[in-house]
């Protein structure tokens, strides 16, 4: 109970904290606040906020423990993110900016028409939406087990409250209060992470540098996988997929693009995107080298190593193995990271399901109220489907995160695709079908080649789901001439005939 009680405390001084940031931020809380941020966020608070959106809570608790398994072959997927990010700054940013589109998904439409809109909005709905309960479930689950364990506090209890914390501080200022809690919220999680770091330093009875060195030495600190082509860790499959896994879940994600769109031009939004991919890949490699210095101290100390990589971490600071400090300092980093990945979530889809669903500016009268209704029903759905996955979660939380992007995004991919490199029409009433029906060919496929070769798709199951969108498009669609110039020239868009 006594450390629970100052968990609690310090969490509470947080939250105050964040809630005073978010109201000096908060502004008018009007709807150009909410959806844009005014378009006047400075380039290097969006780079460094986004950084803790991505990490999230599932980073911190996930990605040490991953290295028992798999060593640190995840970073050959880190290596592919950064050049995905590069991809995302010079090619889709400037078709953003060009059309002055306050959600991406009105690319769709302007260039294939409202099923194409509706449908990656609906499909972007569903993926954020799950993703970012998975997320989420990950940290409350973690409070419940190693925090409030014995507190008789009630696992659902722990998700409403949460839940309703990140509704309160969003609930005004939208992208605005953002872009600033962000960079409070990341600094709170990468002090944690580095303070963790030390402690197992020094009870491996190293210094930094020391231990750096011992990671690169140790079998569990090998980057690569060049020689099984059927493993799911080979780099070719790694690397691909880091790229165009940054490609979907970034520059075609409302959530991630929105932020950037608030910058006060294109190239400060593009010196954001650079600078937030490089720090990507330090950050990741201090989480994988923490999980190695874990799993030396829990050998040197006859530590029993928990069922699941997911638990090593939690268990090494609920226990106090890495001190008395270290569980105070997890359970600030899970708050933070929690609230940095959900909130910007809940904001997202509330802008796009009014901008791109509902279109709140040309059909309602009051579209801030509509918003504000909105956004509290998709706070109620996040906490529908945390305790829906608490229920039937089964796998590693990361990987489960990955998976679904790959059945759920890959249709977004292959939609911008086409749009992006064709100057064909699908027929607009086909394009929800050949989207549901992409995901279910992936699957089917994925379930012949595992009982057929013995050969189970990875990561890469997202460019095969987006191909095949693709090419159902490809057979759908006809060619034509634009009406009007094409949304990818400097002048105005629109759509073909």
């Amino acid at each position: 109970m006594g450390s629970a009680f100052y968990i609690l405390l310090a969490a509470g001084v947080y939250f105050a904290l964040l809630y005073a940031v978010s109201r000096l931020a908060g502004g008018k809380g009007d709807n150009d606040t909410f959806f844009r941020g005014g378009r006047r966020s400075p380039w290097w608070a969006v780079a460094f906020g986004m950084l803790g959106s991505s990490v999230s809570g599932v980073s911190l608790v996930s990605v040490p423990g991953m290295v028992r398994e798999v060593d640190m072959t995840y970073m050959q997927m880190c290596v592919g993110f950064f050049f995905g990010y590069l991809a995302v700054a010079f090619f889709l940013l400037p078709l953003y900016y060009r059309l002055n589109l306050t959600s991406i998904y009105g690319y769709l439409e302007l260039r294939m028409g409202s099923w194409a809109s509706r449908t990656g909005t609906s499909f972007f709905f569903l993926s954020k939406l799950l993703g970012s309960a998975v997320k989420l479930y990950l940290v409350c689950l973690v409070l419940q087990e190693y925090v409030f364990r014995g507190t008789g506090i009630p696992f659902e209890a722990t998700v409403v409250v949460t839940v309703f914390l990140i509704w309160l501080y969003t609930e005004r200022g939208g992208i605005r209060t953002l872009v600033w809690t962000d960079v409070w919220q990341t600094s709170c999680l990468v002090a944690a992470l580095c303070l963790i770091f030390y402690q197992a330093c020094r009870l491996d009875g190293f210094s930094v540098g020391e231990a750096v060195r011992y990671v690169a030495s140790d079998p569990h600190g090998r980057w690569w996988e060049w020689e099984d082509w059927t493993s799911r860790q080979h780099f070719a499959k790694q690397f691909l997929s880091g790229i165009f896994i940054v490609v979907v879940m970034t520059g075609l994600d409302q959530d991630m693009m929105q932020k950037n769109l608030t910058c006060k031009s294109l190239r400060d939004a593009q010196k954001d995107m650079c600078a937030y991919g490089f720090m990507f890949i330090p950050l990741n490699w201090l989480f994988l080298s923490l999980g190695v210095l874990l799993l030396l101290l829990a050998s040197r100390e006859g530590i029993p190593l928990p069922d699941r990589g997911d638990e090593l971490l939690p268990m090494l600071c609920a226990d106090g193995h890495l001190g008395t400090g270290a569980l105070a300092l997890f359970a600030l980093g899970i708050v933070a990271a929690a609230f940095n990945s959900a909130d910007s979530a809940l904001t997202a889809l509330t802008t796009s399901f009014c901008v791109d669903i509902l279109d709140v500016e040309r059909r309602f009268r009051h579209p801030e109220k509509v918003r504000r209704w909105v956004h509290g029903g998709i706070a109620l759905l996040f906490v529908c489907c945390i305790l829906w996955f608490e229920a039937v979660n089964s796998t590693s939380v990361i990987d489960a995160v990955y998976v679904v992007a790959s059945y759920t995004y890959g249709p977004l991919l292959g939609l911008f695709a086409f749009g992006l490199f064709t100057r064909r029409m699908p027929r607009g009433r086909a394009i929800p079908w050949i989207c549901m029906a992409a995901p279910v060919c992936c699957r089917l496929l994925d379930a012949y080649t595992t009982s057929a070769f013995g050969y189970r798709f990875g990561y890469e199951l997202l460019m095969l789901n987006g191909l095949l969108t693709f090419a159902g498009l490809w057979l759908t669609s006809t060619a034509c001439r634009p009406k009007r110039p094409d949304p990818l020239s400097r002048q105005s868009s629109g759509k073909c005939c």
